[in-house]
């Protein structure tokens, strides 16, 4: 699961899913839409036969049962035409679509989406039958509304993506621009132990250049300490090393490394553990040292009189 670490491919992964996911709701959406018209198509085949049988009907009521109880109750946009296409009669059309040339190419535009139905009538006495016309239709206003809801949907979801991609991104930026603030006070937090040592010794060999001897092996501590402090630097975001270490050990350097180096509180400041048994941990000595090394500061930094104790338990 590496490769799951990787920016690249977790946006790949999200990318193929999105897709995915768009894909299948277009494609629902379509076959929903699909169904719709099929049903459409069914109503205006019923409502051909309809036509076609009232030619042969007599009755007044009968035409009028049709017209109330079926053409009515359609909600959808239909046009009758003759044989040579010319608009006889429509329903449910734009209020801004009434003359015959409009209606002509509102046809011509719902022939595209559905065909047209046969007007065809059989003569009972010769049982011949007899094409008079036809019947065209178009997609009602829920079909349009399913036409059109998935991209305001996805646009609606992208634009929802695009302000949380943008919010992450700032919040992201802020991020980083504190972890920067704190990566550099800590590291004038590191650098400034062994700085001001070196500066202390450096002023020391200035007064006593004869006991210059007395302040090498220090100043080659601090030195040693320096480097320490670029390794550790250098090792952030990395896969530490792991090993077995003693703690008292690694403790009782990094104490005796401090205790000459705090004369900002006091002589008489006592830097004091308590040890029983060796105990050995798994893990990397370079951190671990700057670990305790921070807490043990702190401690110190806690001490608010000249005169104090602080204790490694």
């Amino acid at each position: 699961m590496d490769w799951l670490r990787h920016a690249g491919n977790i946006k790949l992964i999200l990318i193929i899913i999105g897709s995915v996911l768009i894909i299948s709701f277009l494609l629902y959406s379509q076959n929903l839409v699909e169904k719709l018209r099929r049903d459409n198509r069914g109503i205006v085949t019923l409502y051909a036969e309809l036509i076609a049988k009232s030619t042969m009907m007599d009755s007044d009521e009968n035409l009028e049962f049709i017209f109330e109880n079926i053409i009515k109750n359609i909600h959808f946009p239909i046009v009758q035409t003759n044989m040579d296409g010319v608009p006889l009669s429509w329903r449910n059309l734009p209020k801004d679509i009434q003359s015959e040339n409009l209606v002509s190419n509102l046809v011509e535009i719902m022939d595209k989406h559905n065909k047209p139905i046969s007007l065809i009538y059989t003569d009972v006495t010769t049982n011949e039958k007899h094409f008079f016309g036809y019947l065209h239709f178009g997609d009602s206003n829920l079909i349009q509304r399913l036409i059109w809801l998935p991209y305001f949907e996805i646009g609606a979801i992208s634009l929802f993506i695009l302000i949380g991609f943008i919010g992450f991104s700032f919040i992201r930026h802020h991020e980083k621009q504190h972890i920067w603030i704190g990566m550099a006070r800590e590291t004038a937090h590191q650098l400034g132990t062994p700085v001001s040592a070196l500066m202390g010794w450096v002023e020391w060999l200035q007064k006593n250049p004869e006991k210059s001897h007395m302040a090498v092996n220090e100043m080659k501590t601090d030195l040693s300490r320096l480097n320490q402090i670029s390794d550790r630097f250098s090792k952030m975001g990395s896969i530490p090393q792991m090993e077995n270490i003693d703690i008292l050990e690694l403790l009782n350097d990094v104490l005796n490394y401090l205790k000459n180096r705090i004369p900002s509180k006091g002589e008489n400041l006592n830097i004091e553990y308590e040890s029983n048994t060796p105990v050995f941990v798994c893990g990397n000595k370079i951190l671990l040292s700057w670990a305790f090394e921070n807490i043990i500061k702190n401690g110190i930094d806690a001490v608010s009189q000249n005169d104090g104790e602080v204790y490694v338990r």
